[in-house]
């Protein structure tokens, strides 16, 4: 685990920000869900686009199962954060979009009502990347995935729905994704110190509020799917664990202590490790001597 959360902060901003610049990257693009990586992601990249004068484009885009808290936490974190936030209702669309397919393909609804709800969640995830990259396209920015470690270890993602272009926290323990949250909220707090009335009460409390309300919220993906992301990653933690939180910690080191395989955790990382290697090339040469590879 991370021994240094303020070098960890300060070394994330400055990869960032060499990134952004070497690339000539023009503006950020990030969807806000209301949840604590997204929020993190935010307050990580806010003072790197407004070094470099980049807007942070941020987009809430709920689909007809997003719950108000996290609607209203979205919002806030993306007036807190972003230069440019709006709320964009995709559920109309959405519903279009299942018309449409249910007429040209003839899909029938999936017997297992759990997987049917997995079916939907990726195709509202995929829809919402639609969004994302056509604003990214139109200001020549870039998509950022909001991810992290314990969602890649447990392939708890969708493909071609979560995938952005650059990824701040993917190597973050969701562990860690607290903690650096909860390291953030304290610099504020002293920097608050600091200041003067004036000054210190334009912005750095709503940080704080902001951030500090996602830290406290049940991670879900706002997907339908069930009620708390730690529902799909280990079924019954509810038995063990008093809250989602002290759950995380738990999946954190059974996947850093390679957990006996036929652990709930351990059985998902291993048969969704072909979801991690997607899309599977077929090396040259398997099919010719002639390998004109570039280095």
């Amino acid at each position: 685990m991370i021994q240094d959360y303020g070098k960890a902060v300060e070394k994330i901003r400055e990869n960032s920000k060499q990134y952004f610049s070497e690339n000539n990257i023009k503006a950020v693009v990030i969807g806000m869900s209301g949840g604590i990586d997204s929020a993190l992601c935010a307050a990580l990249l806010e003072p790197v686009c407004k070094e470099l004068k980049i807007p942070l484009i941020g987009r809430s885009l709920p689909i007809t199962t997003n719950k108000p808290d996290e609607l209203e936490r979205a919002r806030l974190c993306g007036e807190v954060f972003c230069t440019d936030f709006k709320e964009i209702d995709l559920g109309p669309c959405f519903e279009d979009m299942e018309r449409h397919l249910a007429s040209t393909e003839g899909i029938m609804p999936i017997a297992d009502a759990h997987a049917q709800a997995i079916a939907r969640g990726n195709r509202k995830a995929r829809l919402r990347m639609i969004r994302l990259y056509d604003l990214a396209g139109t200001n020549k920015g870039l998509v950022i995935s909001t991810d992290n470690y314990t969602e890649l270890c447990e392939s708890f993602f969708t493909l071609h729905g979560d995938v952005g272009d650059f990824c701040p926290i993917q190597m973050l323990w969701k562990t860690e994704v607290y903690k650096m949250s909860e390291y953030l909220i304290d610099a504020w707090k002293e920097e608050l110190e600091t200041m003067t009335y004036e000054v210190a009460h334009k912005n750095i409390p709503f940080k704080i509020r902001v951030l500090q309300s996602c830290v406290e919220a049940i991670p879900t993906d706002g997907l339908g799917i069930t009620n708390s992301d730690l529902d799909q990653i280990m079924p019954n933690w509810q038995d063990s664990y008093k809250d989602t939180r002290e759950a995380y910690e738990a999946v954190d080191q059974i996947l850093i202590a390679h957990a006996p395989v036929d652990h709930p955790v351990m059985k998902r990382h291993i048969a969704s490790e072909f979801k991690r290697k997607i899309p599977i090339i077929i090396p040259r040469l398997i099919f010719t001597d002639d390998d004109h590879a570039v280095s």
